[in-house]
């Protein structure tokens, strides 16, 4: 009698946690990010050809493009000079007091670019134009490269370093040749966050008088009030926004950066200072002092000095609160939203998890106006009941800020070995468990880093604010802004105060969530 032996069953190797699931999630979430991308494509295509060349195809876009790009350029250039010159002496090197420095480095998130903006126009004449655009920008968001290039250093295994250095190599070919490459995602990830935010500011550029694309857009709709005429405008800030993440994401690369554990348990070796220590801390006390120091120290002499200072109790606290609610419902709903698009970008990599992933950062690129006015115009059509909604607003945010949560939840997972999820898998847990039991709790600082960046977001936006906050409802951004822009120095001091003194605990966050640092 023949007997038939069946083929070894091969050991499928686990898969956690559905793509269909995980991917259907993502993909919801891309898409309404696209909302405004649509609005203004469709815009575009319906408004005369004749009409849209002659808002784009000018002198004065050309000129607009250049200083959009000379600023864009500069300023990262900067902010990643400073951000990870600053992680580096922090988490590497024997600086005296580095949790106080560490502190120092995450605080400018706590002062809005248009606070600082305001700060340096009313107490250095000359701090406009380009120049001053350069050094408020850069002071308000090096902390976006500091705050992953600090935590990826924080999570290197300082055995690589001590092996290179025992090999011979120099502490700076160290650095420059094991190091610097394995910091590539955080440093490529906190530029691309400080490009796009730069190519959408509004605020700080209006108050030191440096025009871009994004204040064009919002003098076309005040001038005009009209929508396709600022969507045409803003068609060449979606095509800026999808240079910068093509360019980002060919830097990238295919290349891993996960490890089995973090190496051994050890401090890592600090690089001794010697006689650069003086002038190391003098550096990280000077940008301490012009990013945090200078802000605060305007708006109290204005409070205090300022002939238009009229605070009224009532309407600080109603701002404050409604900055506090609204910055709190934007950091849950959005850090939520971030999961499974950062999720997807890492453990299911492909062409559709990056166009997923890419998709979701065009909203940070375009002005809040432009998103309010996207999403004013489909939301009347489709659910007229959350027009001027608190809901509305809050996906506003979410496809403003999201890449901001996006960012911070992608570091944290590429640092987290895949085979963790997957022995817990091969041990029996659901995707549901391995995500709750497993993930989350290994990705919990990368998540309250996530969700205090998007409050900041939250709380300092101005014009998507303006247009689609309920009836009645103002903000701590919105009131400073009204009166700043009277030139009420005084009046707005008191908001701007607040506004500081709101943002702190979410930059505090920020600074424990992602780089805590051993003394």
């Amino acid at each position: 009698m023949a007997t038939t032996t069946a083929p070894p069953r091969v050991a499928r190797r686990p898969r956690v946690g559905g793509p269909s699931v995980v991917g259907l999630l993502a993909t919801v979430v891309a898409m309404v990010t696209l909302v405004p991308l649509v609005v203004i494509t469709v815009d575009t295509v319906r408004t005369p050809w004749a009409q849209t060349s002659a808002l784009v195809f000018r002198p004065r876009t050309v000129e607009l493009l250049s200083n959009t790009a000379r600023l864009v350029g500069g300023s990262v250039l900067l902010c990643i000079l400073l951000g990870v010159g600053a992680a580096w002496l922090v988490t590497r090197t024997d600086l005296p007091l580095r949790r106080a420095a560490h502190v120092a480095m995450v605080a400018p998130l706590a002062v809005p670019a248009f606070v600082n903006a305001y700060a340096w126009s009313s107490l250095v004449p000359g701090a406009d134009g380009y120049s001053g655009a350069l050094v408020v920008v850069t002071l308000s968001y090096f902390p976006l490269v500091y705050v992953p290039v600090a935590a990826a250093l924080r999570g290197l295994d300082p055995a690589q370093g001590q092996a290179a250095s025992a090999l011979g190599l120099t502490p700076a070919a160290v650095f420059l040749r094991v190091t610097l490459p394995q910091l590539r995602p955080a440093v490529l990830g906190g530029s691309l966050l400080v490009a796009l935010h730069l190519v959408a500011e509004f605020g700080a550029l209006a108050l030191v008088r440096f025009p871009t694309l994004s204040t064009a857009v919002y003098d076309q709709f005040r001038s005009s009030f009209s929508g396709p005429a600022s969507n045409a405008v803003a068609s060449v800030l979606v095509l800026v926004c999808l240079v910068l993440l093509a360019g980002e994401l060919g830097l990238q690369g295919r290349a891993a950066y996960a490890s089995v554990g973090g190496g051994a348990a050890r401090p890592p070796a600090r690089t001794p200072l010697g006689v650069w220590t003086v002038p190391a801390v003098l550096v990280l006390a000077g940008l301490a002092l012009l990013a945090v120091a200078l802000p605060v120290g305007s708006v109290l002499r204005w409070w205090l000095d300022g002939s238009s200072a009229t605070a009224q109790v009532p309407a600080l606290l109603s701002t404050t609160v409604s900055t506090l609610g609204l910055g709190l419902a934007a950091a849950v709903a959005v850090t939520v939203l971030a999961l499974p698009v950062a999720w997807l970008s890492v453990r299911r990599r492909g062409v559709l998890a990056t166009l997923v992933e890419r998709t979701t950062y065009l909203g940070t690129g375009l002005p809040g106006i432009v998103v309010a006015l996207a999403l004013v115009t489909v939301g009347l059509r489709v659910v007229p009941a959350l027009y001027q909604s608190a809901v509305m607003l809050v996906v506003a945010y979410a496809v403003l800020f999201l890449p901001r949560a996006v960012v911070s939840l992608r570091t944290g997972l590429l640092q987290l070995p895949r085979g963790v999820e997957e022995a817990a898998a091969t041990l029996g847990l659901g995707p549901v468990a391995v995500l709750t039991r497993v993930v989350v709790p290994v990705l919990a600082p990368a998540l309250g880093a996530g969700a205090a960046l998007v409050f900041l977001g939250a709380g300092t936006e101005l014009t998507a604010t303006l247009l689609l906050s309920p009836l009645g409802t103002q903000t701590l951004a919105t009131q400073f802004w009204s009166h700043s822009s009277a030139v009420e120095y005084g009046a707005a001091a008191p908001y701007a105060a607040l506004l500081i003194l709101v943002s702190a605990p979410a930059a505090w966050l920020v600074s424990r969530g992602e780089g805590t640092v051993p003394a």
